[in-house]
């Protein structure tokens, strides 16, 4: 008998419930939706004026950098609630009903994955007001949006296993900032030949520097350096694949204990 449909339509569920939990939180709709409008107000009325970025507009530079910070922003909410099932005692409670234990998982992530690309269009549409003027054609804008749906794929897989692993809500959520750091020591926000050089040698070697990199060259119609692109998707990809695994075998382990 196929498994698979049974998958899809719990992963739906427990997509369902994940939403709605989100919804019900305060605190994930300040995170989610009004953060993205204040990060874009103030980089670029407040330190864009000083701020060098060559002949691009400073808006038009940083608007890579703000998703994938944003995206990091909201990746501790994940972490939270997936922390929050586990010590909760839900978990026992879905494990005894006649569904698939993996779309407890997944239902996180698939739900992190709708509200993050969500804020993203909220992202892109600040950024539009104060005048972002991007140049891409239709294939750069669907190249960019899978590589921003792939970093945000992998991001949740990551706050999965976190939440699965931390000791406490409070922990997960101190994920959040590594993830809004990182995006800061890459070429986000400035150009990486302007850092002191063992910081540049960090910024650009990475996995948010190419990422940022490749959505900034399709966004802003530019010469796409294809090496900067398959190492983008690599880092997305293998992060994701590694995490996919690691955050399965850590549920089924703690579900063992």
């Amino acid at each position: 008998m196929n498994k698979t449909p049974g998958f899809f339509r719990d992963t739906v569920t427990m997509t369902g419930r994940c939403l709605l939990l989100s919804k019900r939180n305060v605190d994930t709709f300040l995170t989610s939706f009004i953060l993205p409008v204040l990060m874009m107000v103030l980089f670029v009325y407040v330190l864009g004026g000083a701020m060098n970025v060559g002949d691009l507009s400073y808006v038009n530079y940083i608007v890579p950098g703000i998703i994938l910070q944003c995206v990091g922003q909201c990746a501790s909410a994940t972490a939270i609630s997936v922390s929050n099932d586990m010590k909760s005692g839900i978990i026992d409670r879905f494990c005894t009903m006649p569904i698939k234990k993996s779309s407890i998982l997944s239902g996180h992530v698939v739900s992190a994955v709708l509200l993050n690309f969500f804020t993203t269009i909220i992202v892109i549409a600040v950024a539009f007001a104060v005048g972002f003027r991007p140049a891409a054609q239709v294939s750069g804008w669907i190249i960019a949006v899978l590589i921003v749906l792939m970093y945000i794929t992998a991001l949740s897989w990551i706050s999965v296993y976190l939440g699965i692993m931390a000791n406490s809500p409070q922990g997960a959520g101190a994920f959040a900032v590594f993830a809004v750091v990182l995006p800061y020591l890459s070429s986000g926000f400035v150009p990486v030949e302007t850092m002191p050089k063992y910081l540049r040698i960090f910024a650009e070697n990475q996995p948010m520097t190419p990422i940022i990199d490749s959505i900034r060259m399709l966004l802003l119609g530019e010469p796409l350096n294809r090496n900067t692109l398959y190492i983008a998707i690599a880092w997305c990809l293998g992060l994701a694949a590694v995490f996919y695994f690691l955050s399965t075998m850590a549920f089924y382990k703690k579900r063992e204990n």
